[in-house]
């Protein structure tokens, strides 16, 4: 059996690297690449798909809440997340909305391979950097606060000051998108509905620091 599979990623390097790796996988064809996850799920609509690779920083909706909308209607489909990024809490998030497993972006070919092989065959997959990372006890207890990234802690501070969703992008030099991901997952990490309450919040727990 072949196995339909589409790569996306908003960088085309990329995609074009994870797929001169898999070419040389005889059950895999990529039958499409996309830069977005919005042309995703037109596409999947129309055709069948047995695995997607998806970048979880995407422009428009991210990886982790575009595998929960894939998830809720074809359960089916393989899903493993790809991010330069191994912070439990997204790990996490996006295996609780469905995903298959979790790799990053720096594992070798090996652990590609091997990761897809064994969430085709139904297990929940890690590179072994993400294993390390998710195996470590929390220091306290369940309900300890999740840290702030080094990055999110810099779009934090940003945002106390004032500054606008392309301001901070101009300051940090990334892209008006990636700041506007970064900035909805922090929401989501301390289920803040506003700015005002998560700066509040992390104010009050000294993160801010």
């Amino acid at each position: 059996m072949r196995y339909r599979t589409v790569i996306v990623d908003d960088h085309p390097i990329v995609i074009s690297g994870i797929a001169g790796l898999l070419t040389d996988l005889n059950n895999i064809e990529i039958v499409k690449k996309f830069e977005s996850g919005i042309a995703l799920l037109d596409y999947i609509e129309d055709h069948h798909v047995d695995l997607i690779l998806m970048d979880i920083f995407l422009p428009v909706i991210n990886g982790v809440d575009l595998c929960k909308t894939i998830k809720q209607k074809h359960p089916k489909i393989v899903i493993i997340g790809m991010s330069s990024q191994s912070e439990r809490s997204l790990v996490m998030q996006f295996i609780q909305n469905g995903g298959n497993g979790y790799i990053l972006k720096n594992a070798s070919f090996d652990e590609f391979k091997d990761c897809i092989y064994k969430a085709i065959d139904g297990e929940i997959v890690f590179s072994e950097e993400v294993k390390t990372i998710i195996s470590q006890p929390l220091s306290e207890d369940l309900e300890r606060i999740p840290a702030l990234s080094r990055r999110e802690r810099d779009i934090a501070l940003l945002l106390s000051q004032g500054k606008s969703t392309q301001e901070i992008a101009d300051d940090l030099f990334l892209s008006f998108l990636t700041v506007q991901t970064h900035r909805r997952n922090i929401l989501q990490k301390y289920k803040m509905k506003n700015v005002a309450e998560l700066i509040a919040f992390l104010l009050k727990n000294n993160m801010m620091n």
